[in-house]
């Protein structure tokens, strides 16, 4: 039997089982712990409708798969995780909303996606006390280092380790051209910013800003553009819905051999290989993780067996992976956090000092996070993968980005 989805199966009903949840289980615990069991809980302000839904729920899915998963193999004795919610539906105001019932519920911790929202909420979790994980922050929510943790390097960052990639393999005498094509969000923005300056630093001509939604229908205006600009590299730094659709027109449009197609870890997976199954070959991306087949990781062979046993197929992009090794690292932070002060004393000052205390911790058996004091970026080594006769594999080797900001 394929392990891989193909989009048939319970992945393919994930959105309407997604929508019943909402309206059963909003604000309320995951699980049920055993009789007698402590509880600890994790807040979280995932992106499960609105622009961004389709993106985060299968990364939702994941971290509650994860919760499940630790709390049967009692990673904590005695102590069960529990993780307590509400829908950010792509909006800034339901997100602070969100924030406001999880900070006076008490958590000591709460995971997000929601990059958009951000802005301005450092003072909110100073206020509170509360340590932010974040999927996917930008620079300017994790410098100066406050309360808020990113999982990874900045994307444009992470950004960099394509682009010396590309550079490494570029054979011609002039200046490779440049093109970023990103969402009119801070998400896709700051990291053009970032790479903006390291490419032109590097030796690239970077061509003028392409933007787009997180939804994109049709993106014929902008690939024409590009086209007539004479790109050599297009970088899209956006999610899934937007990426998958770019493709799907750049195949529509013949234009995947006559430039270099690639973007962020967030774009690369089965769905674009689906949507445009010729366009996407050759397609670049950065990773932090390994890729779901590297199998001889044992963390990635726990995750594709736990998904196994819990659906009965593993999904094939980067959103579920990402959720899984995102609750691992917080479990970890609220389990170090134990250790040190005991349930009872536990805060969330005591958990921001476990994650800044973080050096080299291995995280579900696939990758290592390194925090500290004045660093908020988690995982900091990247290598390049690359679609391949369908398929995703590594190209090159894993290296440590490049710290682009103060």
């Amino acid at each position: 039997m394929n392990r891989i989805m193909s989009g048939k199966g319970p992945w393919a009903i994930l959105a309407v089982g997604l929508v019943a949840l909402l309206l059963l289980a909003a604000c309320a615990p995951s699980t049920t712990p055993p009789p007698g069991q402590n509880v600890v809980e994790i807040g979280a302000l995932p992106v499960l409708t609105g622009g961004g839904g389709s993106a985060d729920q299968p990364c939702f899915r994941a971290f509650q798969d994860y919760l499940r998963y630790y709390n049967e193999e009692e990673s904590i004795p005695g102590v069960t995780v529990e993780l307590v919610w509400r829908d950010s539906a792509t909006d800034i105001q339901r997100f602070l909303s969100g924030y406001e019932m999880l900070a006076d519920r008490g958590v000591p911790v709460i995971w997000s996606d929601l990059t958009i929202a951000y802005g301005g909420l450092e003072t909110r979790l100073e206020r509170d006390r509360i340590p932010l994980f974040a999927g996917g922050a930008t620079a300017t929510a994790v410098y100066p280092p406050g309360w808020i943790f990113d999982a990874w390097a900045t994307e444009g960052e992470s950004g960099a380790v394509a682009l010396d990639y590309f550079m490494e393999n570029w054979g011609e005498d002039r200046p490779p051209r440049l093109q970023l094509f990103v969402s009119e969000t801070s998400f896709g923005r700051e990291p053009a910013e970032e790479m903006t300056k390291y490419a032109e630093s590097t030796g690239y001509e970077v061509l003028p800003l392409e933007t787009s939604p997180l939804v994109v229908i049709d993106a014929t205006t902008q690939l024409i553009r590009i086209q007539e600009r004479g790109a050599d590299l297009v970088y899209i730094q956006n999610i899934f819905t937007a990426g998958g659709p770019i493709m799907r027109d750049v195949e529509r449009l013949g234009l995947e051999d006559k430039m270099q197609f690639g973007g962020t870890g967030m774009v690369m997976g089965g769905h674009i290989i689906r949507m445009a199954p010729v366009g996407a070959e050759g397609f670049l991306a950065p990773r932090g993780l390994p890729w779901i087949d590297e199998t001889e990781i044992p963390g990635v062979k726990t995750l594709v067996d736990m998904e196994m046993e819990y659906h009965g197929e593993v999904y094939d992009s980067p959103e579920y992976q990402c959720g899984w090794f995102y609750a691992a690292a917080v479990c970890e932070a609220l389990k170090r956090g134990m250790e040190e002060v005991g349930l009872e004393n536990l805060d969330g000052a005591v958990v921001k000092r476990a994650f800044e205390n973080m050096k080299d911790v291995d995280v579900a058996g696939m990758v290592k996070i390194t925090y500290g004091p004045e660093d908020r970026r988690g995982v900091q080594r990247f290598a390049v993968y690359q679609v391949q006769g369908g398929k995703i594999v590594r190209v090159g080797d894993f290296v440590e980005a490049p710290i682009l900001v103060p």
